[in-house]
């Protein structure tokens, strides 16, 4: 009996391990026209990684400072870097994009997005699904740092978190530009752990 009551006790136990595992989500990676563009494609294999469907959606400015390709390759889905690309069936179009997806993640985000989603425009497929998405929404800027602090930026950045956008940096250090300051983007290691909290707390996983 004693031995029957520790077996229910230990597979109860695994079902509680189970729930709090976080499952497969559907992130939606924006990558824009920044030299920190490269550190995406790092970015996009740690949450392949971590278990989740990624589809990448690059700006035409990004496409100049890495390869469509090598994204493609990592996260094992097509790119999206046209609205021109969804003439092909195998693509999902970018509102099918915005609907599925559980987290939109910009990194890096150039002060260029950031301004687009602030004003809700929507020329291109990155800033489209940012409008038209009801997921979490996760920046990580990089920029130079006096663009960052910029009135215009400042304002854009809080204009965003009050609609609920989360950011994630940007960090102090050396700068591609030359200079030293407050821009440079954010760990990419950090990114990918923030983007699996905003996912888990979606679950209620986390207080």
């Amino acid at each position: 009996m004693e031995r029957d009551s520790k077996r229910r006790s230990e597979r109860t136990s695994a079902r509680k391990v189970v729930r709090l595992r976080s499952t497969t989500k559907s992130i939606v990676l924006g990558i824009t026209g920044s030299i920190a563009a490269y550190k995406s494609a790092e970015l996009a294999s740690l949450l392949v990684k971590q278990g989740h469907q990624v589809f990448v959606v690059m700006t035409q400015d990004a496409i100049e400072f890495v390869s469509p390709l090598t994204l493609r390759t990592l996260s094992k889905n097509p790119v999206t870097t046209s609205f021109f690309d969804e003439k092909e069936s195998w693509r999902p179009g970018h509102i099918e994009l915005a609907d599925r997806a559980n987290l939109l993640l910009i990194a890096p985000a150039t002060a260029h997005i950031m301004a687009e989603l602030a004003h809700g425009l929507a020329n291109h497929p990155l800033a489209a699904i940012a409008l038209a998405t009801r997921a979490s929404i996760l920046l990580a800027p990089a920029m130079n740092g006096k663009m960052w602090s910029h009135p215009a930026t400042m304002e854009n950045v809080e204009k965003l978190k009050s609609r609920g956008v989360e950011f994630i940096g940007p960090e102090e250090g050396m700068l591609a530009c030359g200079y030293e300051g407050l821009g440079r983007l954010w760990k990419v290691e950090d990114i990918a752990f923030r983007a699996e909290f905003l996912l888990a707390r979606q679950e209620n996983l986390i207080a």
